[in-house]
């Protein structure tokens, strides 16, 4: 376990040196931060490496088995009311207390936090429920998607403009580093009980369809709400005299950050507890793994959350503002495009989602390719977004076009990348969008007098939109390069390698 864990850390070490190598040299070059600011951001940048390091071992050990074993015996009771009444609260539970809508709740001025947090969590409730439901009746994932964005769109037109960009924002945060491996797990469980050709490809696509909820929902909100104020207080960056100030900011940071991770995990524990008592019935052996690997998710987001809110959220909102000030604020994309291209590789989400596309395809789509489509994708974005921080451009000039492009695109892709893709976008728009790559626009649209609500705001949406478009490009090279090869087997999912944990065939202990 110890030689698991280092080389977790190992990974999002190398994951999250490059975007701090990055702010550190424009911290000495074109955007100079305080010395505060500097400290708050490198004391974070190591809250994120080993916090990464212990959530995606817990992910591996803990999370992804209770999600595909909850899926599998959901499935196995036939019992078409509970399974959907089961996903829609489970769907409501991991929502309200996922950490990513929590930023972007207290980010919104337009709305109370509440109101909106419950807002989303019903629209990932129905969907998740939608979600199942088109992997038993064997739905077209496609079909679905155009479908709902249509809808979507059309509400768009009669939203008011502080809660469009919200509205999509919001689609991607609800699928954070708590949401995405469970969700993903519990898809694996729904599928691997058909047993169909056709089932590996729909075990994807449960992060896409709870990416619409959200969306649909906040839209609908924007119908009926009328925000009793909408204005935007700016980031305010702690002063620190010494270095024990700067310690005690995170220590006082770590006891609320862990209360929203303890939060977060209860629904999936309580489903653990359901499923040992009624079902899984584990040896004692194999029960303390288990917990072992949630005490790891627990410990490894709250020091992730601690470090990207208190130590890059600051960082992020301090060089967008400089940069923006300059007077030659044209760099703000190219600079912009770079930051986004290496950043998606410290998103935790990423990594798990990456490893098991890696494992279903049999290897035929590589961690690497992956990450390359998504990076090119996140760049895309993130130079889109500054120019609509620059221009006060809506949106929907970039969010029409580029949907209309993905969804197109899906019919044209194998099916198992268009479920990838769309999977990727929710993925991709994790905690580092939302506690740096926002304040990042927010401070920028600040510096040149930007509307915060219309222009700042939609950046998630812009990151969740790309990898729509890259990954299904990738699929399209995928099948021009295997014209006339038989597809590679899929490989049997390896939820941690050697720490696999099979509840079905478990060899006696020696006794």
């Amino acid at each position: 376990m110890n030689k698991k864990l280092k080389e977790k850390i190992h990974e999002s070490f190398s994951s999250v040196m490059p975007i701090t190598l990055i702010v550190l040299l424009l911290s000495t070059t074109a955007a100079p931060m305080t010395l505060e600011t500097l400290l708050l951001f490198l004391t974070g940048a190591v809250l994120l490496v080993v916090g990464m390091g212990f959530f995606t071992l817990g992910a591996d050990i803990a999370m992804m088995p209770i999600g595909q074993q909850a899926g599998e015996h959901l499935t196995r009771t036939k019992k078409l009311w509970l399974i959907v009444l089961s996903c829609f609260v489970v769907g409501i539970f991991i929502t309200v207390a996922e950490p990513d809508l929590q930023v972007l709740a207290r980010q919104t001025p337009a709305v109370p936090d509440m109101v909106l947090i419950l807002t989303v969590a019903v629209g990932v409730g129905l969907f998740l429920v939608l979600a199942f439901l088109r992997i038993l009746f064997c739905w077209r994932l496609s079909h679905l998607l155009l479908l709902f964005y249509m809808v979507v769109f059309s509400l768009a037109f009669f939203v008011p403009d502080s809660f469009l960009a919200v509205a999509f924002d919001s689609g991607g945060v609800t699928t954070g580093p708590i949401t995405v491996p469970f969700i993903m797990a519990l898809g694996l469980g729904l599928t691997s009980v058909r047993g169909d050709h056709g089932a590996e490809d729909d075990s994807f696509g449960l992060v896409a369809l709870c990416s619409i909820g959200p969306i649909l929902s906040v839209l609908i909100l924007g119908l009926l709400y009328n925000p009793s104020g909408s204005g935007y207080t700016p980031l305010q960056i702690p002063a620190l005299a010494s270095t024990k100030e700067l310690f005690l900011e995170f220590g006082r940071a770590i006891p609320a950050y862990a209360l929203e991770v303890a939060l977060a995990l209860i629904p999936i524990f309580l489903l653990f507890l359901l499923l040992q008592v009624f079902f899984l019935k584990l040896r004692r052996r194999q029960l303390i793994k288990i917990l072992i690997g949630l005490l790891y998710t627990f410990v490894g987001l709250t020091l992730f959350l601690t470090g990207v809110n208190v130590g890059f959220m600051p960082a992020g909102y301090d060089l967008g503002g400089q940069i923006a000030g300059l007077a030659y604020n044209w760099i703000l994309i190219p600079l912009a495009m770079v930051i986004g291209f290496y950043i998606v590789k410290a998103e935790p989400a990423v990594l798990v989602l990456n490893k098991q596309v890696e494992n279903i395809t049999g290897g035929a789509i590589s961690q690497r390719a992956m990450m390359t489509s998504l990076s090119i994708g996140m760049a895309i974005s993130l130079g889109l977004s500054m120019v609509r921080v620059l221009t006060g451009l809506s949106a929907l000039w970039f969010l029409i076009p580029g949907y209309g492009i993905a969804l197109g695109l899906s019919f044209a892709t194998p099916r198992i990348f268009t479920a990838i893709a769309f999977d990727s976008g929710g993925v991709a728009s994790g905690p580092m969008t939302a506690t740096f790559l926002l304040p990042f626009a927010m401070g920028a649209c600040d510096a040149v007098g930007g509307n915060i609500l219309t222009d700042a705001f939609g950046i998630v949406a812009m990151v969740a939109m790309t990898p729509l478009i890259t990954i299904q490009l990738l699929g399209l090279l995928y099948r021009l390069k295997t014209r006339g090869h038989p597809p590679a087997e899929p490989e049997k999912i390896a939820i941690a390698e050697d720490e696999i944990i099979d509840f079905r065939q478990e060899e006696p202990e020696n006794v």
